[in-house]
């Protein structure tokens, strides 16, 4: 019991905080936490469905909502073009001096460099689209695409960069290129498309999406979109995982749940004898019931204590010195990512387990008690 307790309270809190560094990896590389945006864009983006005067808006969130990194873009569709050939892409408006802070990115580059303040016609490109049209760093791309009035849309940008996401949908159709100048091609006028923000710990988003909702939330041109609206898959996959790992978890906790029975049930009938003796004497059986409830208490409760004290401990420990799997620093480096996972210690996920457990132990006693309270005296005395 021991044992479990143990395990379940460190599988429990390396559980909680995998899921937070999953979704946090997952938000960093492009999404973010939060995003301002025009009602509707989420669903249908379109180049018309814009916020008013975007730079200035990502300022006054800076100015107002402490601990968070922010970020305007502006986002189109576009045909880009090298010397052989052509493909459609999307187009996103970035500042440099602030996206770095919001998306990892600008840590992926594998030629180049990204995108700096004062940069005007640079862009940096996923690998697989400089594969596809066959450029490199320095060499030209032509896009065209069509403006938010409705004209053409067109220009051409030096590549500067070229990353690797190691997402594929990103690596083959994004490019970056300095917010103003998309606004000066697209014919934007200072609109925008989305802001960006990231918290500066994960456990903050809440409170933030909060502070946003109550500043922001009231326009009728704009909402404020918490991650989980902007990553719905997200959060069934986490759920997902969630029911599985419970399932392990659930046969474990029978597991024990039987032990102590049997363990239970095998003191009772060790002691019939003794306990039609007493009951002969004038014992009423509830008290017995009581007896066999108590000891199992006691146990259950040894096993809870020592599984909260170690199993607490270790917990405490690797949350500060961290715990890595075997090849996980390598894919960490590979995706720009924390290379360490910090199990998440609260009362929640330290008493979780061992408390499931020492209310399962306590129903498994339940059918040792039952056969005490319905002994007889004397065929009880009559055992073997």
């Amino acid at each position: 019991m021991v044992f479990s307790n143990i395990l379940l309270v460190f599988m429990i809190g390396l559980q909680f905080d995998t899921y937070q560094l999953m979704i946090d990896n997952t938000l960093r590389v492009f999404t973010g936490h939060i995003q301002l945006q025009a009602p509707g864009y989420l669903d249908e983006p379109g180049i018309r469905k814009t916020l008013p005067d975007i730079q200035a808006l990502a300022e006054d969130v800076r100015a107002n909502i402490s601990g968070v990194d922010v970020s305007a873009r502006a986002t189109g569709f576009a045909l880009a073009s090298s010397e052989e050939r052509s493909y459609g892409i999307q187009v996103v408006g970035v500042q440099p001096q602030y996206e770095a802070k919001v998306s990892t990115l600008a840590g992926l580059i594998t030629a180049g460099r990204y995108l700096q303040q004062g940069d005007t016609n640079a862009t940096v490109i996923g690998k697989i689209l400089a594969r596809n049209l066959k450029i490199g760093v320095g060499e030209e791309l032509t896009i065209l695409g069509s403006g938010r009035d409705g004209s053409m849309a067109a220009d051409v940008l030096t590549v500067v960069g070229i990353f690797e996401s190691n997402m594929p949908e990103m690596d083959r159709s994004l490019a970056l290129m300095p917010l103003e100048r998309f606004q000066n091609v697209f014919f934007m006028e200072g609109r925008g498309h989305t802001v960006v923000i990231r918290a500066g710990e994960f456990s903050l988003v809440d409170s933030k999406a909060a502070q946003l909702r109550q500043r922001y939330g009231a326009a009728a041109n704009r909402v404020v979109l918490h991650w989980d609206e902007l990553k719905p898959g997200l959060r069934q996959a986490i759920q997902a995982d969630m029911a599985s790992a419970w399932f392990m978890y659930a046969v474990l906790i029978v597991l024990v749940a039987f032990s102590v029975m049997n363990t239970q049930l095998m003191s009772v009938l060790e002691r019939t004898r003794e306990f039609g003796m007493i009951m002969a004497l004038g014992l009423r059986p509830g008290r017995l019931v009581r007896l066999v409830l108590l000891e199992t208490a006691v146990i259950a409760s040894i096993g809870l204590l020592l599984g909260v004290l170690l199993g607490g401990g270790l917990n405490l420990v690797l949350s500060h010195t961290g715990f890595a799997y075997p090849g996980m620093e390598e894919m960490a480096q590979r995706f720009n990512l924390p290379n360490r996972i910090f199990p998440e210690v609260t009362l929640f996920t330290v008493l979780l387990g061992p408390g499931i457990v020492f209310a399962a132990s306590m129903l498994a006693s339940l059918y040792p008690a039952l056969r005490v309270k319905f002994l007889q005296p004397i065929a009880a005395m009559k055992a073997v």
